[in-house]
């Protein structure tokens, strides 16, 4: 197996997790976005105000999306372990 292999496959590895996450990390973003903009309207400045929603909404939309991650992940795994033997021969 030569380097041009396993920088390929880092690089796809990589870009799962990219896709994987964002996501994720979206919807938490925005959230908090959208919390930040009602505490300055209304003055309150509570950090569990901030906290508890996006921690709520990140598990439910991992809830909601993990049938498309677990899926996508399964696909990756059985193709990687299906080529080993080609990466193995090398």
């Amino acid at each position: 197996m030569n380097e041009y292999v396993v920088l390929g496959l880092l690089k796809e590895t990589f870009w799962i997790c990219i896709l994987l996450t964002t996501p994720v990390l979206l919807i938490g973003m925005c959230v908090g976005i959208l919390i930040s903009i009602i505490q300055t309207a209304t003055s309150i400045q509570e950090q569990s105000l901030s906290t508890v929603p996006k921690l709520i909404i990140t598990i439910l939309s991992i809830m909601g999306m993990s049938k498309w991650m677990l899926g996508y992940m399964i696909d990756f795994a059985t193709r990687l372990l299906g080529s080993l033997n080609t990466y193995a021969a090398m």
